[in-house]
């Protein structure tokens, strides 16, 4: 690859915390300098970067693969491709695949798969996420009998069920074995018995819509006990998917005690709520449900803030059957890692609820933090970079979608932004 000067195109550092346009010089894909203008090399080529945003790789702190176990819904491949489309570099991926990330021996052979997929498809994909993955906390991330953590630990980047663990018993003795690991450990607080049979948040439009309700008070009493257990053992601990307001509160409280917490919420939290529940639409059936305006509100300004540190896709593929169901009957979750940026970008930071910082930091560098990685700043050795043009536009549908399932509520309609390069 040529060296190349992509002249005056407007750089985002999350790290540094800068925006600015700036020239960059490109070697082999490689950031060299960041200058506000540089002269290109004799022999080099240039290249306008007007119109174009320049930042740091997307890091997705969990998601869901299909494959091993459900390729119809999502293989490796589909995945990665997906995952890259949408500007994410690096993806953890949870353990909740068939048979279960439990093991070792299950890690190494989807390793060894993911290596073959990359020597197979280079010519096809040369640029390739990196797959990182949590290890499962219970075996079949059943939540019954506690994996060999210690066994486990050195294969993965942290451990997490990515379902609810409601033994509060062993969820202590977890703590206490994980001490010692210094691993990352993430925790989704819901209680399955007080959501009961409800499939949307409790309120106003769950009523209107004739939607069982969700009550509040089923993220918001099993954080609260678990961030009473972290009084006790204060080992490090990522909370998924906070969807309320009062899940915020209680973490913004615990934050100002010390607490060693950090937490995500997802792209479509931020995006949308109940009122957007009218249509049915089944690929808007999540878990946690969509929250009220007032927490989608609670969770945008939480963002801003920092109370919540980052912004996860929990990408779910499904069949077109598992699906095309009533909402009531469709299994909870939807695809995102080609949508979540272009999305949040639009409706976020164009309508000035988040700047372009904020946005980045909670989709680049923050993830890696509540990983407990150290952020590399843009144009390092190891930094990787995506370019994005924020006005060009595109339908989704099955032929533009990289993923193999197309389970989102965007289907057929446009978006605004799209990633045009990853370095």
């Amino acid at each position: 690859m040529a060296i190349e000067v992509l002249q005056q195109v407007r750089v985002i550092d999350a790290v540094a915390g800068t925006d600015r346009t700036a020239d960059v010089l490109l070697d082999d894909g490689m950031i060299q300098a960041i200058e506000s203008q540089i002269t290109p090399p004799e022999g080099s080529q240039t290249r306008s970067g007007q119109g174009l945003i320049l930042g740091p790789g997307l890091v997705d702190l969990y998601s869901r693969s299909g494959e091993p176990g459900h390729e119809e819904r999502e293989t490796l491949d589909s995945f990665m491709a997906a995952a890259i489309a949408g500007g994410f570099t690096q993806v953890n991926v949870l353990p909740n695949t068939t048979p279960a990330i439990d093991n070792p021996a299950t890690i190494s052979w989807i390793r060894e798969q993911v290596q073959s997929r990359l020597l197979s498809s280079l010519s096809a994909m040369p640029t390739l996420p990196r797959l990182q993955f949590w290890g499962a906390l219970t075996l079949e991330t059943a939540g019954q009998q506690m994996v060999e953590l210690g066994d486990l630990a050195p294969h993965v980047v942290g451990f997490a069920d990515g379902k609810a663990i409601t033994n509060l018993a062993m969820l202590r003795r977890m703590l206490e074995y994980l001490q010692p690991l210094q691993k990352p450990l993430m925790l989704w607080a819901s209680d399955p018995s007080l959501a009961g049979h409800g499939i949307a948040r409790e309120g106003v439009n769950a009523l209107k819509f004739g939607l069982p309700g969700i009550a509040v008070m089923a993220e918001s009493a099993p954080l609260a006990a678990i961030l009473e257990l972290l009084q006790e053992i204060p080992v490090p601990v990522h909370f998924m998917r906070i969807s309320t307001a009062r899940g915020v509160e209680l973490l913004q409280t615990a934050k100002a005690q010390g607490l060693p917490v950090t937490a995500s919420t997802t792209w479509l939290h931020l995006l949308l709520d109940t009122n957007d529940l009218g249509t049915y639409n089944p690929n808007l059936r999540l878990s946690p449900p969509l929250g009220n305006p007032s927490d989608r509100h609670a969770l945008i300004q939480a963002v801003k803030s920092g109370v919540i540190d980052a912004i996860a896709v929990d990408h779910q593929a499904y069949t077109y059957e598992e699906k095309t169901v009533a909402f009531g009957e469709a299994p909870t979750g939807a695809i995102g890692l080609e949508l979540a940026f272009p999305t949040l970008w639009h409706h976020l930071v164009e309508a000035g609820q988040l700047t372009a910082v904020e946005l980045w930091r909670a989709l680049s560098c923050q993830p890696l933090a509540c990983l407990g990685k150290a952020n590399s700043a843009l144009g390092t050795e190891t930094s990787r970079w995506i370019l994005f043009q924020p006005d060009h536009t595109w339908a989704v549908n099955g032929q533009t979608l990289k993923s193999r399932s197309s389970n989102t509520h965007s289907l057929g309609q446009t978006i605004h932004g799209q990633i045009v390069q990853v370095g």
